[in-house]
């Protein structure tokens, strides 16, 4: 048993859609997502290790690369139905574990198995590497939605994106990297010329007005 299986199912990463069932007029695949994510985390550990944080550089990347490697299992399931309720959010999360840990036993050479099984674990968890992993994928949904809005996608679902992404965010508010996006980053998208520009700076001034209240 080789890692062929592994290294052929990243072709499948490209074929999974981001946000399937609305129009779009740019496509996202998993596997293009999964590198926007790296990218952007690497940038915001930057942030938080010049503010004299510590950061585990392999973690993060081995978090970033792979955090949504197991949707070749299940899918991109929208987020609305992915959090429907407690119980379906824990039986899906259920479901992608014992279909990741069976992948890992078949697929994986024994030699590789406890490195992939932290590869494909859940990577948001409160270390400070999960932290900025939770704020890129965030921050990558939110420049999803960013650039549909931009386009005049007339679709409800964009804005919600973009509240629910910097909504987020904003949980992890007292992380540097967080507080450099709120000040310097949405301030010069905001500053883009679009259509639409004057409705999503008041959406992005209520979310904020919102989280300081």
């Amino acid at each position: 048993m080789g890692m062929h299986q592994y290294l052929e199912s990243l072709d499948e990463l490209e074929l999974i859609n981001r946000a399937p069932g609305y129009f779009k007029f740019q496509q996202h695949s998993v596997a293009a997502h999964s590198f926007k994510v790296t990218e952007i985390a690497q940038f915001l550990g930057d942030v938080e290790e010049n503010a004299g944080e510590d950061v585990n550089w392999r973690l993060l990347y081995e978090k970033a690369l792979n955090h949504d490697y197991t949707e070749l299992f299940i899918g991109d399931i929208k987020t609305p139905v992915k959090y429907a309720t407690p119980v379906l959010r824990e039986m899906l999360a259920d479901v992608d574990d014992k279909l990741t840990a069976n992948f890992i036993k078949n697929e994986i050479p024994e030699a590789f198995q406890k490195a992939y099984r932290r590869r494909l674990s859940e990577g948001k968890d409160d270390s400070l590497e999960g932290k900025i992993l939770s704020v890129a994928d965030k921050l990558d949904l939110l420049y999803e939605s960013f650039g549909e809005i931009q386009k005049g996608n007339p679709e409800e679902v964009y804005p919600e994106m973009y509240k629910e992404s910097l909504s987020t965010m904003l949980k992890f508010r007292d992380m540097h990297c967080v507080k450099y996006v709120i000040s310097k980053v949405i301030p010069d998208m905001l500053a883009e010329s679009f259509t639409t520009q004057d409705k999503l700076k008041k959406l992005t001034r209520r979310v904020l007005k919102e989280d300081s209240e």
